[in-house]
């Protein structure tokens, strides 16, 4: 545990331009601090303290404002910078050294029990108050939008936004310039 948290601050001060140093990031950065309080919530969850575990992630969220359900499976250097309004749905997966901002939503999309929340591969960067519903893959280093609605999977490497998010051109935008001799009315 004590090594995870070396690489949570590590990845923090590497992704947070504004971390000023360690004691810092451990005291005052609530997006980790929930992920550290859901690591101890979900071993608890494992071990079929289910109750306990989900009075832990009760705290977390008052404390943190990040809400994250015990059974949800969360990999390494998961990276939530500010944290409050984030919530990670039961059956939501998350791989390793992914960015989420603040207000990301991952939501389910049905009543039975089964796999209803978003995964997200390794390395993907979630932008604030993205809203990414049901079970859909979010694929390796893509990219979701600031205020996305993510309603389908999106492919690695991909850049998606909008309202229902759809791919980007992720280069400049090009203007053409008029063709000599057009009407310029």
């Amino acid at each position: 545990m004590l090594q995870e948290i070396r690489e949570d601050v590590r990845t923090a001060k590497a992704k947070d331009p504004a971390a000023q140093g360690t004691a810092e990031v451990i005291l005052t950065y609530p997006g980790l601090q929930a992920v550290w309080i859901y690591r101890v919530a979900h071993a608890l969850w494992n071990g079929g303290y289910k109750l306990t575990a989900r009075l832990l992630a009760h705290f977390a969220r008052l404390l943190t404002g990040v809400e994250i359900h015990p059974a949800a499976e969360i990999g390494d250097r998961l990276f939530i910078d500010h944290g409050m309004g984030v919530v990670i749905g039961e059956t939501a997966e998350i791989g390793d050294d992914v960015l989420m901002y603040h207000g990301v939503t991952l939501g389910g999309n049905s009543m039975r029990r089964e796999k209803r929340h978003p995964t997200i591969e390794d390395g993907a960067t979630l932008g604030v108050g993205a809203s990414l519903i049901g079970n859909i893959t979010v694929g390796e280093n893509a990219t979701v939008g600031a205020g996305a609605t993510v309603i389908e999977d999106v492919p690695a490497e991909t850049t998606v936004a909008g309202v229902p998010a759809e791919p980007i051109d992720d280069g400049a935008a090009t203007i053409e310039a008029p063709v000599a001799g057009e009407d310029d009315d």
